[in-house]
């Protein structure tokens, strides 16, 4: 299987990329991002690429491919709607559109969250959001398309958040994390976890198209 993935170093994309290099059925590793990830393996190519609305000057680059996990995202806090909509909806839709057309047999998974709306109509703005982004995605004809909605997530083996204050909840809630990734499937899993699950679902598919945080755990 050979995979594109984008957000590599986002703490859940760095979690993607270390579950894909280690198994054996994945190929090889496309990491598009705006910065390298700093990381070297026989597996992995990157381009760092900074206008994720406009692919033309790479797309001879991006045929081929079995699988994309797409694994970039931002927080709404803070944010007013426009620009959280653009960078949620209109990057991860101009990334799809282009895939789709250059493979149109690929897998596409995304990584969205628990609680997203897919009515569109809450009153979470975030939530209707993501609720729209992955109605459209799943409207693409990719040979199958899978949303990925984890709640909580522990990273493990040595990944991390690029936001300090983030990075340092993680650290010292790290036993508690521990805890509730056993205990908890429905509002825990890891970042190991939520790689490998993403992997067999490209690889082997799913009966459903939204998984949410027991599903991620089940796999």
């Amino acid at each position: 299987m050979k995979v594109i993935l984008f957000g590599a170093t986002g703490m859940v994309g760095q979690g993607v990329l270390r579950e894909c290099l280690l198994d054996a059925s994945v190929e090889c590793v496309l990491a598009i991002g705006r910065s390298p990830t700093g990381q070297k393996h026989a597996k992995l190519r990157e381009i760092v690429h900074d206008n994720f609305l406009d692919y033309s000057a790479i797309e001879s680059e991006l045929a081929g491919y079995d699988a994309c996990f797409f694994c970039l995202g931002v927080s709404s806090v803070g944010m007013d709607a426009e620009r959280y909509r653009h960078l949620t909806y209109d990057i991860t839709l101009a990334a799809a559109k282009t895939l789709v057309r250059l493979n149109p047999g690929m897998v596409f998974t995304y990584v969205t969250g628990r609680s997203t709306d897919s009515t569109e109509q809450g009153p979470l703005m975030w939530a209707r959001v993501k609720g729209k982004t992955e109605n459209d995605l799943l409207k693409l004809p990719f040979k199958a398309a899978y949303m990925f909605r984890p709640a909580g997530i522990q990273p493990l083996h040595g990944v991390r958040s690029k936001t300090a204050w983030v990075q340092a909840i993680y650290v010292v809630a790290a036993p508690l994390l521990s805890y509730l990734a056993r205990t908890a499937p429905k509002f825990m899993t890891t970042s190991e976890r939520l790689g490998r699950a993403m992997i067999k679902v490209a690889r082997d598919g799913y009966p459903k198209p939204v998984l949410e945080s027991e599903d991620i755990n089940l796999l």
